[in-house]
């Protein structure tokens, strides 16, 4: 009678889980397809030893059941046979998961550059990587284009079958950058860089959301990704041109307040500088960056001219018994870049005077 029962609920659940949305199994990124290879190949090798331990268990409590009256032999205790068996298909199995698991890890590496955007299909000679410049806020996602100069919010876009390199960053808290449909899940740290490496190859509309709980607001951390034809890309970076909209550091600092549902936007310029200034902690004016901070401890340190610089920061919250939280002061102000500032860092150390034409002044 239970088993009725339960029987009874089959065809309502095969019902439901028929509006699902397999995307992991069925993405539009080749990356994404190689994963979902990878999953599937993976199951069905473990499925080698679950179905037939699962079959051989109904069998042997049918063959051996009490009411059968099966032959009893006590003094049975070892069969080579038996124990090759069981023994010799898991290891075998293991062998090959482990096998797998070792070319895909370093074939998929997401910080490895794409070989291929399709299967068999290289990456031309021609083409560019489409840079992505990802930074996980509260509770939203902010995408630089520093090849067309623009930036947007909760709303991403890439050209299908171009190669696309993600660099990420978080600016409070750990976060996960994820579109099942596009690649697999990778993480955003504040005062750390991470990269993704994937292609979109289908056009359409595909759901990105965060995969790592970051407070209250995580829930609402979505955001849509679109695949688009050549054409329609170009368009789309004319629509946030047309915006007239400039992110520089105080508007940036004013989006980094936590927020929640926030709608889709977009800028038309972005401040020189800023995705670096942001991986190193220093968007705030008069705050030395961690790049130039390493550079000052490997020459080592900044002496006295480091304890003066020392800014108060009354915006975090202070210890019951601690001091005053402080940042670190620029010794000078060097031109901001994406790249590291060799040239300028070499103008920070405390016995190294300002060149002519620029400020030597401390703060």
């Amino acid at each position: 009678m239970k088993l009725r029962r339960s029987l009874l609920w089959a065809p309502p659940i095969l019902v439901l889980l028929g509006g699902c949305d397999m995307v992991v199994l069925n993405p539009s990124g080749y990356v994404a397809a190689q994963q979902a290879d990878v999953l599937v190949t993976a199951t069905l090798l473990m499925l080698l030893i679950i179905i037939p331990v699962m079959g051989l268990t109904g069998f042997f409590a049918w063959r051996y059941a009490a009411s059968r009256k099966s032959k009893y032999d006590p003094d049975w205790h070892h069969s080579t046979s038996l124990e090759l068996i069981i023994w010799a298909a898991p290891l075998l199995i293991i062998i090959c998961l482990g096998g797998l698991t070792w070319v895909s890890t370093h074939m998929l590496d997401p910080f490895r550059p794409l070989e291929n955007i399709g299967e068999r299909r290289p990456v031309p000679a021609d083409v560019r990587p489409l840079e992505v410049q990802v930074v996980a806020l509260d509770w939203k996602w902010l995408f630089i284009y520093p090849e067309y100069g623009i930036a947007t919010v909760n709303d991403a876009a890439a050209p299908v079958d171009r190669p696309i390199n993600f660099k990420l960053t978080s600016q409070s808290v750990m976060n996960a950058f994820y579109v099942p449909a596009l690649a697999g899940m990778i993480y955003a740290m504040p005062g750390m860089q991470s990269q993704l490496h994937a292609v979109m190859n289908l056009p359409g509309e595909y759901d990105g959301i965060s995969a790592n709980y970051s407070g209250a607001g995580f829930s609402n951390m979505h955001f849509t990704f679109r695949g688009l034809e050549a054409r329609d890309f170009v368009e789309w970076i004319g629509e946030a041109r047309a915006t007239g909209r400039t992110l520089d550091r105080q508007e940036y600092l004013a989006l980094a307040e936590p927020s929640e549902k926030v709608p889709a936007s977009r800028y038309a310029s972005v401040s020189t500088g800023l995705f670096g200034r942001i991986v190193n902690r220093c968007v705030e004016e008069g705050r030395m960056c961690i790049d130039e901070m390493a550079w000052l401890d490997s020459q080592g340190g900044t002496g006295l001219a480091g304890t003066i610089n020392l800014m108060p920061a009354p915006a975090k919250p202070t210890a019951p018994f601690g001091m005053t939280p402080f940042h670190v002061a620029e010794l000078c102000a060097p031109l901001p870049s994406e790249e590291p500032r060799a040239d300028s860092l070499a103008l920070l150390s405390p016995l190294a005077p300002a060149p002519s034409g620029q400020s030597g002044e401390t703060f």
